[in-house]
């Protein structure tokens, strides 16, 4: 069951997140201006085109960002700005209050040590916990997820599916029933049928302790199954934001129209032309050059406003020049 977020308390905000990169090509502007609020017991997605920034953001409220990275803005986590911690801070913070669920997990495993003992170890690191008493809590939390079977546990990464090793990913940061969970693309690698059992389980297992979930993806379909609240983005910018079913029952900016028109009910309609230089974005609505919609108005760059005067709903989010 999704979480109703009205009367609950942000549990993390981010204000006026603006991430970038020096390359020798230019500055990268990966994400301006992200501003959200993730509230106690909500599932919210952070969705959009891939290179979109989306995972920028999900490293930098963890401080995962390369040292080429520049970063302003906050992230307010329980009184405490999140990017002004020590890296000593950050680390106790980790896993254990605010976990994530990477996109590879052939990356984030280690490949020399047994899967069962890699979901296992944040209970011994941050709770002290026994090993043997963590290897049995890590075998439940794994078949949990369809890891029961056949001594997966005492498997190296490289015996395993990336589905599998994925799994392994999932349990290894819910193990610790965090306060949030961050998951990047946590269904890829998996097929239809099994990524939805494993989204399944891994909202009941989130249900069961109270977590907040922020969801990163690109997967419009398993945003609506699970998430209160959306928070579309584009080229480094959030443009439209609110309740899931009104954002894709009724959306307002036309980037998320064109993005909802690209699923298979919708009949695959491309968006067209490409998502603009993340070096170099256009003036005015990023969405400019791709929008069907445009005006000699939109040169000039939008800002968030309230919608909910629309009759869509309240607390309803867009930046485009239409509203």
């Amino acid at each position: 069951m999704k979480a109703s977020t009205a009367a609950n308390k942000p549990l993390l905000q981010v204000e006026e997140l603006s991430v970038s990169f020096e390359t020798s090509m230019g500055r990268v502007k990966a994400a301006e201006n992200i501003c959200f609020d993730l509230h106690e017991n909500e599932t919210l997605a952070l969705v959009g085109e891939t290179g979109c920034g989306k995972s920028v953001v999900a490293s930098t409220i963890l401080q995962l960002l390369p040292n080429n990275a520049s970063v302003r803005g906050r992230a307010i986590f329980a009184g405490r700005d999140l990017l002004a911690l020590s890296e000593r801070e950050m680390a106790r913070l980790r896993g254990n209050e605010i976990a994530i669920v990477y996109q590879n997990p052939s990356l984030a495993l280690n490949p020399i040590i047994r899967v069962g003992q890699q979901v296992a170890e944040p209970l011994q690191v941050h709770r002290s916990v026994s090993r043997s008493r963590s290897l049995c809590l890590a075998k439940d939390m794994m078949s949990r997820l369809g890891l029961g079977e056949n001594g997966v546990a005492r498997m190296y990464p490289f015996q395993l599916s990336g589905g599998m090793n994925q799994r392994v990913m999932i349990a290894a940061s819910m193990i610790l029933s965090p306060k949030v969970i961050i998951a990047d693309e946590p269904s890829k690698g998996l097929d239809n049928a099994l990524a939805g059992e494993v989204m399944a389980e891994m909202m009941k297992i989130k249900n069961r302790t109270g977590s907040s979930l922020l969801l990163i993806t690109h997967d419009l379909l398993l945003a609506r199954a699970i998430s209160d609240r959306v928070a579309v983005m584009y080229c480094g910018e959030i443009v439209e934001m609110g309740v899931v079913s009104e954002i894709l029952s009724e959306p307002l900016h036309p980037y998320t129209a064109a993005l909802l028109k690209c699923l298979p009910e919708k009949g695959f309609q491309p968006i067209p032309g490409s998502p603009p230089s993340m070096i170099d974005p256009p003036d005015g609505c990023r969405f400019r050059p791709r929008c069907q919609r445009r005006q000699e108005g939109c040169r000039k760059r939008p800002g968030m406003v309230e919608a909910g005067n629309t009759g869509v709903g309240m607390g309803r989010e867009v930046r485009c020049w239409l509203y």
